[in-house]
């Protein structure tokens, strides 16, 4: 198990876009500071979704696909 106390990677998301109507209330701008440990008020159907390339991230790691240190994800109830 990882220690808490280990250097890890701040991680900033932000909501680039809404359609229609977000259920959970987030708007575009809306910014959050995540890690591992903590959503950082996300919402939690989200935060299950992105947690996979989150904790990668978050461990200094990255995808060869992603755009330098950002990663682009949609929400699981899009319309």
């Amino acid at each position: 198990m990882v220690n808490k106390s280990d250097r890890l990677t701040s991680l900033k998301a932000e909501i680039i876009d809404v359609k229609g109507e977000c259920t959970a209330g987030h708007r575009k701008g809306d910014s959050f500071n995540l890690s591992c440990y903590t959503s950082g008020g996300l919402c939690g159907f989200f935060y299950h979704d992105i947690f996979p390339g989150l904790s990668v991230m978050q461990f200094g790691g990255r995808y060869p696909w992603n755009k330098g240190d950002e990663m682009v994800v949609e929400c699981p109830d899009r319309k």
